[in-house]
């Protein structure tokens, strides 16, 4: 078996589809950024049979792991992972837009310039009136909001001193500025979900 598995993924999936019901399109096309192990994948086929879903990421290991999750999956809107690199500029030109577009933790573990390409091409790859979904831990006003949150962001920035956990209020103007529109929904263990408009 080439699947990966992941305590987070498990966890996390019900209120991200509980946030998902009230914010995606009824139907449409959908795709996960970093899709990881492909277990969120996998409920969110299951969950939304009308979206046709497109699983990504960049790591081979992650992307064998996908294929072999959607083997799960009894429907036809799952389609098989591509790889994307989405921290580089310009993949939202090689792609068709979409109705929806899914991130999750992520954007804590890459570097601030990369977070804002992830973002610059996110509201590239929405059509008109597209959605997109990006969860995840925050700063509020700089700090963190646990010690175990300041504990992970620490260790995180000791690895790479770019990365790290970013401001929400950084971020929501960031996106403002991209001409989208944004709301935060508070979630489980301190995350955040925003939730963008095009």
């Amino acid at each position: 078996m080439k699947r990966l598995t992941s305590p987070s993924a498990a966890r996390n999936r019900e209120p991200i589809v509980e946030l998902l019901r009230s914010v995606a399109p009824k139907h449409g096309r959908a795709l996960e950024i970093a899709s990881g192990t492909g277990q969120h994948m996998l409920y969110f086929a299951a969950a939304f049979p009308s979206i046709t879903w497109q699983p990504s990421d960049i790591d081979p290991a992650r992307l064998a792991s996908i294929r072999d999750w959607s083997t799960d999956h009894a429907g036809t809107n799952l389609r098989p992972p591509i790889r994307l690199d989405a921290s580089k500029s310009d993949w939202a030109a090689t792609q068709d837009t979409y109705d929806l577009i899914v991130l999750i933790n992520l954007l804590h573990l890459i570097p601030a310039e990369a977070a804002h390409t992830i973002l610059e091409e996110i509201a590239l790859a929405l059509g008109k009136g597209g959605t997109a979904l990006i969860y995840g831990p925050f700063l509020r006003n700089g700090v963190a909001t646990s010690p175990g949150d300041a504990e992970f962001h620490a260790r995180i920035q000791s690895e790479n001193p770019e990365a790290g956990y970013k401001d929400l209020t950084d971020i929501c103007t960031y996106i403002e500025c991209l001409g989208l529109g944004v709301t935060t929904h508070h979630m489980p263990a301190n995350n955040v979900g925003l939730v963008l408009q095009k």
